[in-house]
């Protein structure tokens, strides 16, 4: 049997956030919860919150992320706090923890895996809910390193922990503890499927374009010449308002695509420099093919769709119990109240599972058959059958 409560508080102190919180899993649970995954604004002072939470509801594991909007099947806001609660006779967790990611991607993800208790095990169903500071670089290697070190045998899903758009400063959370430059996973073992699905609704708008230079997250050079050029060209084309000084209204409508032959991996472009080069909310590789980008809100909630859609076929027949579900945060700012058409697309494919999610700095996702790694103004849903 397994008891899952999805959980929202709008309680703007961290202490009554807390209580708020664990007194609602308490009463829609019967024990303590195996697992406890919380996504909070980062208005909160976060040892007061995770202290109080587990004196609340004495949950065995505690984990999460701060966010930049917070959400549940039937609520959703910013600036408050969000819980999925999970109490099971046929689920296994345990929590791994990586630090040091601005140094090493890689390195981070080793001592994460480190702490996994399936790699060797008989579970036939693993998954590991990642989420990482993604303010801290290096996103992609983690991802890629978790692939190579579970040896391809995990879904992942998870996303980069936010700070309420500023871009400052995020957090991950183990027990009473919120980390900065590190990443946390929930390791799920089951004996029943769990499901994984991605999508995100941009399409090219313009020609192909080089990343002929790239400096970690800054993007220099797009077909040898500065980088803004290419995106003032298409504002010019498009006929839309570009200005360097404020560029994000732009940005969010117009983001980049890395053509990767299968597909489009998503980049948000954040700021513009005065040699001309771009930061991004993640890496693009140097030499890469790209596209400038657009969406609309139906496109959007369509993919969310087709995203649950996909997370659960993966069930094989099961029914879902509960869900999570990870979009960007660029994605709630461009459609503002529409963002909530996309998260009653979600919940009207999961029947009545519980579900609680958060819009984060970048999205990861691993499973077979999607299109995997660390993305941008994706959509993506972890599933757990019932």
């Amino acid at each position: 049997m397994t008891e899952v409560a999805a959980v929202h508080t709008t309680e703007q102190d961290a202490a009554a956030a807390a209580r708020d919180l664990g007194q609602q899993v308490t009463r829609q649970l019967d024990g303590a919860p195996d697992a406890l995954i919380l996504f909070a604004s980062s208005a909160f002072d976060f040892s007061v919150l995770l202290e109080g939470l587990q004196a609340a509801c004495s949950p065995v594991l505690l984990v999460g992320s701060s966010s930049a909007g917070e959400f549940t099947h039937g609520t959703a806001g910013t600036g408050t706090a969000s819980a999925l609660a999970i109490r099971s006779q046929h689920l296994k967790f345990s929590v791994g923890v990586g630090h040091g990611i601005s140094r090493d991607g890689r390195a981070a993800a080793r001592e994460l895996v480190s702490g996994f208790q399936g790699l060797d095990g008989e579970h036939p169903y693993r998954a590991a809910l990642v989420m990482s500071d993604a303010l801290a670089g290096h996103a992609e290697a983690l991802v890629e390193e978790l692939t190579l070190r579970t040896s391809g045998r995990y879904v992942l899903a998870g996303g980069g922990a936010g700070d309420d758009a500023r871009f400052l400063r995020t957090h991950v959370f183990h027990g009473t503890q919120a980390h900065t430059d590190a990443a946390v996973a929930l390791e799920i073992l089951s004996d029943k499927p769990i499901g994984v699905g991605v999508g995100h609704g941009w399409q090219p708008a313009s020609a192909p374009l080089r990343a002929t230079e790239v400096d970690g997250m800054r993007l220099v050079g797009l077909n040898g010449q500065p980088a803004v050029e290419a995106f003032e060209a298409h504002a010019r084309e498009q006929g839309q308002a570009f200005d360097h000084a404020d560029p994000l209204p732009y940005f969010l409508h117009n983001i980049l695509g890395i053509d990767t032959g299968e597909g489009y991996r998503l980049r948000v472009p954040l700021a513009v420099h005065e040699d001309g080069s771009i930061t991004c909310a993640a890496e693009i590789p140097e030499h890469a093919r790209v596209h400038i980008m657009s969406s609309s809100s139906e496109s959007a909630a369509l993919a969310a769709a087709r995203a649950t859609e996909s997370a659960v076929a993966a069930l094989d027949g099961h029914a879902p119990g509960a869900a999570m579900f990870f979009d960007c945060v660029a994605t709630r700012l461009r459609l503002g109240a529409q963002f909530e058409f996309e998260l009653d697309e979600v919940v009207e494919r999961l029947g009545d599972a519980q579900m609680v999610g958060c819009n984060t700095y970048g999205q990861i996702a691993r499973a077979e058959g999607q299109f995997s790694g660390f993305h941008n103004c994706t959509a993506v849903v972890l599933v757990i059958a019932r």
